[in-house]
């Protein structure tokens, strides 16, 4: 949903392009724009389709015969064929290669072709595909040499088709895109071939893991300039890394149960995460072995006949689930995946202790260190990941969020236990044989684990009537498929406030009475909330340490307002607590001084009346050449709730929001200053500079002051803007987007009516009032001349000067001089509540250089 601003004569403001044209020919306009301008992508899928065609390989592939002539492997290289590293770019082993081979040149090839240009490509693509197959086969030549069992089993295979020099072209292409789609890029490039070739182990995905090195290695060489530190990762974007690993254990399992031939060394104990029907080999080995193996294994045929057979895939399943309570960055299920990828260890090292004494026997005992260890590499490695960004994972669902799922999978729990062992007590002589209580309970584990894990477990009845039958194949099944809906729906709620009621509570009061220019931050999460007795008016706070700081002034009724300082002062020290007011307007430093307090001003706000607003004069020049400036370039400005925004605009905000932080080299500040999760406000607008081609050069967002519950004014948040805009990226921004931008801004809001805009406080800086600065001051506006290089707030105000703003101080009040230092320690605390020790060492160097 777009909401329109009127429009003046040098700020073109329009909707969504070209809304009359056939919606089937604007789907598929960007596709046939991207391939007319892509010859090399062109020229390789009518060469890749005309072959096959032309010798019968699109169906099932070329004959053996052709193929020992153009693929590469050992066989062939080892018969002098060098020519097979070229050749087999050209041909696919079956309908389905060609497909995917198809898709893949279609999302990598345009843009490979746009950022490095086609001739680059063209090289690239044929170096990766030649040094990528000779290093995945000399890799496996390697593990012959080294006795790994897995390699000996694809030691005479042959591997045709073009994906070893795509994933090379990918990884090159990663170096020329931003931080935040480098990072996904090279991800999905490292992670797609490594789990193919962890799990199904062929010769190709061995030699596309080594095509993604060759890419990795030469795009390094190609980058221009190396960065002389890594890019710090924002929170969100960490979220999403984690997540993608995890899922990518998950899928392993499932994507190699499609291959009837995969042997990877991930997957020697695959039917662990991924439970198979058992084969025909399988079930005659166990009735050879006894009647009650035979037994045993005709039932859970019959349990895969059933739905029972979706129990299978209960270990990805959940993994997915938990990928997804990782991505949200939630505290619960960063304790789940912990917990259960120690089970998953636990479970393997059982397997070790309970086989050692069958290999000793046989002396296979080198063999079995080597088939668990080769298991127990993933799970260690997850908790590792999860070890190390435990801190990214620091939201927490509400009591009332984690008690009812907590009840409800508890409860079906109880019920599905209580099913099993009460009706099959019913039923006992429908089991063979007949079930007693005891041997029931000792089936419960056996009833939840998929099962493969049968075998594992203590002996059991086996199901044989129809009631039984019926108990063992739904009472695990439903108490899973409860299980994962609930975490799934908690999971996916928004986070909300450690007490969304006070929350909720705390958001009517503010919309009805209204409060200062930045009152609503306190509707972010993070916050407590402290009410006065009559409920007129809150203050917003958080605990760090023995401080409570408050987020801005009170709100609520106006006379209330100047009360609830003393009445939190009050609440405060019943609790041990030093109270402290931060970014607060004078009135509520009156109030403060009356008791007895000190201030000292921490910001300056900075605010455009907008009734008489007129972009007239000399001293608006700067503002009207970027009003004009956009319109000569189709620059065009659009507002958008961030909920509401296409996905390719999400997308880019995303990405110049990652980019910003990246540069930064240090994380992103919170407390006052709104990030990604603050747009995602219904109440909030976001304001984006677009170009014709949809790119969008920068964005402001803007959160409401209110009265009387309306709007009156509109306080900027949120102003990043695209980061190349000194680079080389084909869509560069114009100088002067922000000023556009807020410009735009104003005169939107004041055709709706508006009466002010504060462009917010910036922090650590103020204007010259001509006041002697007192030592305290003066120390503060030094910590602000040192980290201008850092964060730059002197810098922003120097630009908001440029709208001609009523300055008007913000200040911090607190009752105690001796309380200084740990109010200052609770204030860095709340602006970088994630800083590492790495990045605070960074920033000391910053600060000392």
């Amino acid at each position: 949903m777009t909401v329109t601003i009127a429009p003046a004569a040098p700020v073109p403001i329009t909707p969504r392009l070209e809304r009359d044209r056939p919606r089937r020919l604007r789907a598929s306009a960007p596709l046939t724009a991207q391939l007319r301008a892509a010859p090399l992508t062109l020229t390789l899928l009518v060469t890749l389709w005309t072959v096959g065609a032309a010798t019968g390989s699109i169906g099932q592939g070329p004959s053996q015969h052709l193929l020992e002539q153009i693929g590469v492997g050992l066989p062939t290289l080892g018969a002098g064929h060098w020519w097979t590293p070229v050749s087999s770019l050209f041909w696919c082993s079956g309908l389905g290669s060609y497909v995917a081979t198809t898709l893949l040149l279609l999302v990598i090839g345009p843009a490979a072709e746009e950022r490095l240009g086609a001739p680059l490509s063209a090289a690239l693509l044929l170096a990766g595909q030649v040094f990528g197959a000779l290093l995945g086969t000399g890799l496996v030549r390697l593990g012959i040499a080294a006795d790994l069992g897995w390699t000996l089993e694809i030691q005479d295979q042959i591997s045709i088709g073009p994906a070893i020099g795509l994933f090379a072209l990918a990884a090159v292409l990663s170096f020329r895109l931003t931080v935040l789609w480098r990072r996904r890029l090279r991800l999905l490039v490292v992670l797609v071939p490594l789990v193919m070739m962890l799990y199904i182990g062929h010769l190709q995905s061995v030699q596309r893991a080594a095509g993604v090195l060759v890419g990795i290695a030469v795009g390094a060489l190609l980058q221009r300039r190396r960065p002389a530190r890594p890019h710090p990762v924002s929170h969100t974007e960490a979220r999403v890394l984690v997540a993608l690993c995890l899922v990518a254990t998950a899928l392993g399992p499932l994507i190699a149960s499609l291959y009837h031939d995969a042997g990877g060394p991930f997957n020697t104990l695959g039917d662990l995460y991924f439970s198979h029907v058992p084969s025909a080999d399988e079930i005659s080995l166990a009735c050879d072995d006894s009647v009650r193996s035979c037994a045993r294994v005709h039932s859970e045929v019959r349990f895969f006949d059933s739905p029972g057979r979706l129990m299978a895939a209960l270990v990805p399943v959940l993994l997915l689930v938990l990928a997804e309570g990782l991505r949200r960055g939630l505290r619960l299920a960063w304790w789940i995946t912990t917990v259960t990828e120690l089970l998953w260890a636990g479970v393997l090292c059982w397997l070790l202790v309970l086989g050692y004494h069958d290999f000793q026997a046989g002396g296979g005992t080198s063999y079995l260190y080597e088939l668990i260890g080769e298991s127990l590499l993933l799970p260690v490695l997850m908790l590792v990941l999860l070890l190390v960004s435990r801190r990214r994972f620091d939201q927490r669902l509400p009591r009332r969020d984690t008690r009812r799922p907590a009840a409800v999978i508890g409860g079906t729990l109880l019920l599905a236990c209580g099913a099993y062992v009460g009706l099959g007590r019913l039923v006992r002589d429908q089991y063979e044989p007949t079930a007693t209580l005891g041997r029931l309970v000792e089936g419960l584990p056996a009833e939840l684990l998929p099962p493969s894990y049968s075998d594992l477990l203590p002996d059991h009845p086996i199901a044989v009537g129809g009631v039984a039958q019926s108990l063992e194949i739904y009472c695990g099944l439903v108490f899973w498929a409860v299980t994962l809906a609930v975490l799934l729906l908690a999971f996916r709620r928004p986070a909300v406030h450690l007490d969304a009621g006070d929350a909720a509570r705390a958001r009517a009061l503010l919309v009805r009475h209204g409060g200062s220019t930045l009152s609503f931050i306190s509707t972010w999460d993070g916050n407590h909330y402290w009410f006065d007795e009559a409920g007129e008016a809150a203050v917003p706070y958080r605990v760090i340490a023995t401080v409570a700081l408050t987020t801005g002034d009170p709100f609520g009724e106006p006379a209330a307002r100047r009360r609830a300082v003393g009445g939190f002062a009050r609440y405060c020290d019943e609790r041990g607590w030093t109270p402290c007011f931060y970014s607060v307007t004078p009135d509520t430093r009156s109030a403060a001084e009356a008791l007895g307090w000190r201030s000292l001003q921490v910001a300056e706000d900075t605010v455009v009346p907008l009734p008489d607003l007129a972009f007239t004069g000399k001293k608006w020049q700067d503002i009207r050449t970027s009003l004009n400036k956009a319109g000569r370039q189709g620059i065009t400005a659009e507002w958008w709730r961030y909920a509401d925004a296409p996905l390719a605009v999400k997308d880019q905000i995303r990405s110049i929001s990652e980019e910003w932080v990246s540069d930064k080299g240090l994380p992103e500040m919170g407390f006052t200053l709104g990030g990604l999760a603050e747009l995602d406000d219904p109440a909030v607008r976001v304001l984006i500079a677009v170009d014709a081609e949809r790119t969008v050069h920068g964005l402001t967002s803007w959160m409401p002051v209110y009265e009387n519950g309306e709007p009156v004014g509109w306080t900027l948040d949120f102003m990043r803007r695209r980061a190349d805009a000194r680079g080389e990226a084909a869509h560069r921004p114009f100088r002067g987007v922000m000023e556009f931008l807020i410009a735009s801004a104003a005169l939107g809001f004041k055709e709706e009516g508006a009466r002010f805009l504060s462009l917010s406080g910036a922090p650590l800086a103020r204007s010259d009032r001509g006041e002697p600065p007192t030592a305290l001051q003066r120390m503060l506006d030094w910590t602000g001349k040192a980290l201008e290089p850092v964060y730059g707030f002197r810098s922003l105000l120097a630009f908001k000067a440029k709208f001609q703003p009523e300055y008007r101080p913000m200040y911090m009040v607190y009752p105690d001089p001796a309380a200084l230092a740990s109010i200052t320690r609770a204030i860095g605390k709340a602006y970088l509540p994630h800083l590492t020790p790495t990045q605070g060492v960074r920033l000391m160097r910053k600060l000392t250089a």
